[in-house]
């Protein structure tokens, strides 16, 4: 009997971590959440700066997509009861086209790297897929050299 008590608090222990790792979130909602605001940036840039208009439109075009697929991917694994609406913050717009150049590049080099580290840590498709993203955010960033 007092072998059975002491092993409660370890027993506890384990069923809490087990219990708290199905509320965590899924790992690819940051990189969802980042692909949009990279989107709404994107867009802004192409608006106030002609000059950087078709990068900055490109960009704007694959970051959506890539925050689609992305959403996508966590739906099929955690389908909403209702559907789920995800809007981008609004983007501040650096105000010279140099400016807004490089918070673009910054933007698109911070989202290679998070989809870089977390790609060895996901299982088959969603290795792939952040994979794919990192990649993408590599050769976006060339497209506005």
């Amino acid at each position: 009997m007092l072998r059975l008590l002491a092993a409660l608090p370890a027993v506890a222990a384990v069923s809490a971590a087990c219990a708290s790792g199905e509320d965590a979130p899924d790992p690819l909602t940051a990189l969802a959440t980042a692909a949009r605001s990279d989107a709404a940036l994107a867009q802004g840039v192409a608006r106030s700066h002609p000059s950087l208009g078709a990068g900055a439109g490109a960009v704007a075009e694959i970051r959506a997509e890539h925050a689609r697929l992305l959403q996508q991917e966590i739906d099929r694994l955690d389908p909403p009861d209702e559907p789920r609406e995800h809007r981008a913050p609004a983007a501040q717009v650096p105000a010279s086209a140099p400016e807004a150049q490089a918070a673009l590049k910054q933007a698109l080099a911070t989202a290679e790297q998070a989809a870089a580290k977390l790609c060895p840590s996901l299982p088959g498709y969603r290795a792939g897929l952040t994979g794919s993203i990192s990649a993408s955010c590599a050769s976006l960033a060339e497209v506005l050299a």
